[in-house]
């Protein structure tokens, strides 16, 4: 057991709150966590490893070393946690992907003449800050159109008023001339005023404002500047009505959406001001695998609002984030009101958070296409599989096998085609498995890899009588077969391919609990860097083959329910089932149906549409 050797450390811990740091023989920290008693929280590590969580049980296995950190109150300790997590990016935490690099606008109220610029460190300093931006796509894009949009100089020249003539942005009327003296102090720190309204998401109040400016002018007869005014309001409205409408009742809200693929999650952000979405980003974590979706949002908003310079009123989740009270407590106390943290069950905001959601899940998918696209990167990942997998060559073809059933039912399987790194749908196959009875994935992976290694062989013994299909995904062969499973699944592929002539070809199992890769003749396990491209190329493989598979089977189950349902019905036979099922689309839709129109369909009587009615 681990914790004899902890002992006297573990009996000098303080029951007060506080931060723990773990760290492992290299003196790495890869764990930060917080506490309210840390003499309980950090003994709970060293127990009877079967109370642990497979995620923890890794933790504590690589634990040579902790610190921690004294703190006054539990609040505090969650602050502190927050700041350490993006400053060490510990291995076994919950992480914001390069948190600490997050860009934010700037406008320093301290110049007197300010500027709106990018950076990416907060300070107490006097100016205002806007973001965190994603990235410097997201906030450059915000940058241009406030410049198109309000007249606020973006020289870094010193500001003396005697300039003999502006530059060209005056004559775009994206200036208005400081350094000339066209304009006042009064007047310049009105557009400042206006650009951080903007930034805050009260557009409305700007249009209000400068309709109330436009009139004045038009009625001192100035219509150069009404003009300017009537030009300002035009492109905030073009810009307010691609703003997509949230809200019947104005509102100050975030509102967050959650997606998660293995080891990654993604989250989206609505930031809803007024009755309008005035802007949208989303963020990726990394480290969440085997942790529930309350731990992670929690995770995700310590650390968001922790360098956040704006807190709203509400907050809107899919879940209810870990620790909620003690992160809506610290968040009050940032903002100097009341928060609310609420997960929504119906109504509008229900609706927002289904959409960010739904935005969360597509901005993950965008992820992992954009990183399957970049050639540089598949070829370094396959580069680094053949060294890691001792084969010959890197794998230009790989196969992926994932099997999916409910406790034995509708036992169905995948193949997925990655060629070059990147993936093949055209070739992807699905099986049903016929030989197995019941939940049994070790021989239905051999099952359906033997049938696909024999339509190979046969395919081969066919083209060389000239009689060979159409078909050549079973003809070209893989360079490395990935199976998802331990082991017995490896133990069970390796047998099917040898009776079927493959046995030369490389196959590996894919332990999902460590991401451990089993190879024949191999003791022990492959375990791939957890930021290496070959990891993240077999993790896409494996899951782009769990997704297929499972697809699959909801469709195989959903026909045999529908079978089901119909072919107990006496007097209801192919022909029947046919004809109602085109007819009115589903079980559902037949049992919702009325009686004569049932009765008027093709092959159907009356006395039979009663029956069906009273079964259904």
């Amino acid at each position: 057991m681990v914790a004899p050797r902890f002992a006297d450390q573990l009996r000098a811990l303080p029951e007060r709150p506080g931060v723990y740091l773990m760290k492992d023989a290299a003196g790495e920290i890869i764990y930060v966590g917080k506490a309210v008693n840390l003499r309980n929280r950090v003994r709970s590590y060293f127990g009877s490893p079967l109370s642990l969580e497979p995620k923890t049980r890794q933790l504590v296995a690589h634990i040579v070393d902790f610190e921690f950190i004294v703190t006054t109150s539990e609040q505090e300790a969650l602050i502190l946690e927050s700041t350490l997590v993006k400053q060490y990016q510990p291995h076994y935490n919950i992480r914001l992907k390069d948190d600490k690099h997050y860009p934010y606008l700037k406008i320093d109220l301290t110049d007197r003449w300010p500027r709106v610029y990018i950076t990416r460190r907060v300070e107490e300093d006097g100016a205002r800050y806007f973001g965190p931006y994603a990235n410097s796509g997201s906030v450059r894009t915000t940058l241009d159109l406030v410049k198109k949009l309000f007249p606020w100089r973006s020289c870094t020249k010193t500001i003396t008023g005697n300039d003999p003539r502006p530059c060209l942005d005056y004559y775009i009327k994206r200036c208005i001339a400081p350094c000339t003296s066209y304009c006042t102090k009064e007047e310049y720190d009105e557009v400042i005023r206006q650009v951080m309204l903007f930034l805050d998401g009260r557009t409305d109040d700007v249009v209000t404002e400068l309709t109330a400016k436009m009139e004045a002018a038009a009625e001192n007869f100035d219509f150069e500047q009404a003009a300017m005014h009537r030009d300002q309001i035009e492109s905030l409205r073009r810009v307010t009505e691609r703003q997509q409408m949230a809200t019947t009742k104005p509102v100050d809200m975030d509102v967050f959406g959650l997606a998660r693929a293995d080891d990654e999650a993604c989250v989206q952000v609505f930031f809803v001001r007024g009755t309008k979405v005035v802007g949208r980003d989303h963020f990726t974590l990394q480290g969440v695998r085997d942790e529930d979706d309350r731990r992670v949002l929690g995770s995700f908003l310590e650390q968001f609002y922790g360098s956040a310079v704006y807190i709203p009123r509400d907050i809107l989740l899919p879940a209810p984030p870990a620790d909620a009270l003690l992160i809506t407590t610290w968040l009050a106390q940032k903002r100097g009101r009341k928060v609310a943290i609420t997960v929504p069950q119906r109504g509008e905001r229900k609706k927002l958070v289904d959409l960010a959601n739904e935005n969360a899940k597509q901005s993950l998918e965008m992820m992992r296409v954009k990183w399957l696209a970049d050639r540089g990167k598949t070829a370094a990942a396959l580069e680094e599989l053949q060294e890691e997998l001792g084969l010959p060559a890197p794998p230009r073809r790989i196969e992926c096998y994932d099997n999916s059933n409910i406790q034995g039912a509708s036992p169905v399987a995948s193949m997925v085609v990655f060629v070059d790194g990147h993936p093949l749908p055209a070739q992807y196959r699905r099986f049903k498995i016929k030989t197995v009875a019941g939940a049994n994935d070790v021989a239905s992976m051999a099952e359906v890899l033997r049938r696909r290694f024999k339509r190979a062989r046969e395919h081969a013994e066919a083209a060389a009588t000239e009689h060979a299909g159409q078909d050549r995904t079973w003809a070209d062969l893989p360079d490395l077969v990935i199976v998802d499973g331990g082991k017995p699944q490896l133990a069970a592929a390796v047998d099917a391919m040898r009776d079927t002539g493959a046995g030369n070809i490389a196959v590996a199992g894919l332990a999902k609990e460590n991401e451990e890769l089993w190879l024949k003749d191999v003791s022990e396990p492959v375990v791939l860097p957890r930021n290496s491209q070959a990891l993240y190329l077999v993790q896409r493989v494996r899951d782009e083959a769990h997704r297929f598979a499972v697809t699959y089977h909801r469709q195989v189950r959903a026909k045999s329910t529908i079978a089901s349902r119909l072919d107990d019905i006496p007097g209801i036979g192919p022909a029947r089932k046919r004809a109602l099922l085109r007819k009115f689309g589903s079980v559902r839709g037949i049992r919702e149906a009325a009686l004569d129109d049932i009765a008027a369909t093709a092959g159907m009587t009356r006395t039979l549409a009663e029956s069906l009615k009273r079964t259904l």
